[in-house]
């Protein structure tokens, strides 16, 4: 039997090659779970080009396909704190709706650059959370009523110094403790690329599992760091992640997006069957 330590390794030198890292043995559908959660900075929407092309993101959303996706840097960080993107054109092009939010100004987006869009679904309940650090950082906490079972998205971007993430890490675990269960994913650019203990994130564990879903998504054009992360708690929440890796991805924004399957039935322990007329049933 591998260590983990060695799985966690292989996963990301696979990674690297390209491949999807798959968690074997939490979906028994390949991995593919029941929905496709992700996560992008857009960098403002200027590209490795230093081209400012905000309809060039909304082409690679529209390639991502995700049922949700979390964005960063949505929103111009200084002055007016405008939107950046043609949110009207991405509920026709891609079917994805804004989870709504008090922005900064009338004219922003999110919260510090922070978006959750979703295809469909319900949205109980939206917590801003202001996070510590030298920087001004936050995260969206959304619970969601979906189809397919209750779920909280934490969307955040962390800060640039370690002592800031340690910090930002501990007020996520904080707003968890201080909320009702439900199965959770934190997902956003964490800024973190250490691994074990060494790492910012070590401090979500055993919440979540920082090394187990970690793919390198930073810089674009050669992915060596997993600034971008999608964790799940209870850790069987997420079956497998991958890169979105396209030509268009590559030079849209220096980070490329990261594509996590989910088994939402599965984590909240509802097998689904088929019976003898073909109809699904749920089993507890």
């Amino acid at each position: 039997m591998k260590s983990p330590q060695k799985s966690i390794s292989g996963g990301i030198f696979a990674a690297l090659r390209g491949k999807r890292v798959s968690l074997a043995g939490r979906d028994p559908s390949g991995g593919r779970g029941d929905a496709v959660i992700a996560s992008y900075n857009i960098h403002k929407c200027v590209g490795v080009d230093k081209r400012f092309d905000p309809g060039r993101i909304t082409e690679v959303i529209a390639e991502i396909d995700a049922d949700i996706i979390a964005l960063q840097e949505a929103d111009q960080r200084f002055g007016e704190r405008a939107g950046l993107l043609d949110m009207e054109r991405l509920h026709r092009d891609c079917h994805l709706i804004s989870v709504p939010v008090s922005a900064f100004s009338p004219k922003g987006h999110g919260w510090h650059g922070n978006v959750l869009l979703l295809r469909e679904g319900v949205v109980a309940k939206v917590h801003q959370l202001k996070l510590p650090g030298v920087e001004p950082r936050g995260a969206l906490v959304v619970d969601l009523d979906l189809k397919i079972g209750p779920l909280r998205i934490i969307a955040a971007h962390f800060g640039l110094l370690r002592h800031s993430r340690a910090q930002q890490a501990n007020a996520i675990l904080k707003a968890i403790s201080e909320a009702e269960e439900r199965p959770t994913l934190l997902i956003g650019d964490l800024n973190e690329w250490r691994m074990g203990r060494r790492s910012a994130l070590a401090s979500l564990s055993p919440k979540f599992d920082h090394m187990a879903t970690a793919v390198p998504s930073f810089p674009s054009r050669f992915p060596l760091f997993a600034l971008d992360r999608v964790m799940g708690s209870p850790h069987n929440l997420v079956t497998g992640v991958e890169v979105h890796n396209t030509p268009l991805a590559r030079v849209a924004s220096d980070h490329l997006p990261i594509k996590a399957f989910i088994d939402l039935q599965g984590a909240l322990g509802i097998n689904t069957v088929k019976t003898v007329d073909g109809v699904s049933a749920e089993q507890p």
